[in-house]
């Protein structure tokens, strides 16, 4: 593809997601000044979108929406994902428990997914994007995925993830790593404070169930001086919510999320 192609698929992708955030009808020139487009491309973007289905256009008004084509394009993704909903169950249930920010996550190549996300009910809160991606030993929830490689195969892993970091002093010395996956190991949680956000904590349980035919973590994330004060019982929830979980929850599936 060429590289004016691998830009307008992107904005294809801004511009839907622009609609999830904003959660009202837009107008081109809204969307161009928003999304830092020229009002040129973005005409063009949009009728491209209305013409395969994917975009409401109203002429009176001149505004854009989306139609429900986006939403089925993902109606399938749970099920294959979560398979029984019990999964999705324990989200829920650590987030009635805790309200903070809650998420399954799995590995992703050298990158920690998050699949699921369930937002903080707490006014100090850090925001995760559903989907979104961060090198895998750059979070507690990626240690703990990193406890499930043989050895011989974590080293590998950190210095490629380093490579995908960018900025160098984010960068994670794999003395380091391995000194979190002994605790992992020991402890049967990942903790962490200030990575992958400064003054943030989490804490990360390995689930017993596969998603995607490959480990994953239910975790939560949330102000540090939270989780000092309410350790006990936010482990607690995590491991009573994984514990509820048995191989029937678990659905194999070939499907392969790319980044």
């Amino acid at each position: 593809m060429s590289e004016a192609q691998v830009k307008s698929a992107m904005r294809a992708f801004e511009v839907l997601e622009h609609f999830k955030l904003s959660q009202q009808e837009r107008s081109m020139s809204e969307l161009a000044a928003d999304l830092g487009y020229p009002q040129s491309s973005t005409t063009v973007l949009l009728k491209t979108l209305v013409k395969m289905g994917y975009l409401n256009y109203d002429r009176g008004r001149r505004v854009y929406f989306p139609t429900s084509k986006v939403a089925s394009l993902g109606d399938w993704i749970p099920r294959a994902l979560f398979g029984s909903g019990r999964i999705l169950d324990a989200i829920n249930d650590v987030h009635a428990i805790t309200h903070e920010g809650t998420f399954i996550g799995t590995k992703n190549d050298v990158y920690l997914q998050y699949l699921k996300t369930k937002d903080s009910l707490h006014a100090l809160r850090f925001q995760i994007d559903e989907g979104s991606v961060r090198p895998i030993t750059r979070s507690a929830a990626g240690w703990a995925l990193l406890s499930t490689l043989p050895d011989s195969k974590i080293e590998n892993m950190v210095r490629r993830a380093n490579i995908a970091t960018s900025d160098p002093s984010q960068r994670m010395k794999l003395d380091d790593i391995l000194v979190e996956i002994e605790k992992v190991r020991k402890n049967g949680y990942a903790s962490a404070e200030d990575i992958p956000f400064e003054g943030g904590a989490t804490l990360a349980v390995l689930l017993p169930v596969k998603v995607q035919g490959q480990p994953g973590t239910l975790a939560i994330g949330g102000a540090t001086y939270r989780f000092r004060k309410n350790f006990d019982k936010y482990l607690g929830a995590l491991r009573t919510a994984v514990q509820s979980l048995t191989p029937d929850d678990e659905f194999e599936t070939p499907v392969q999320i790319e980044i």
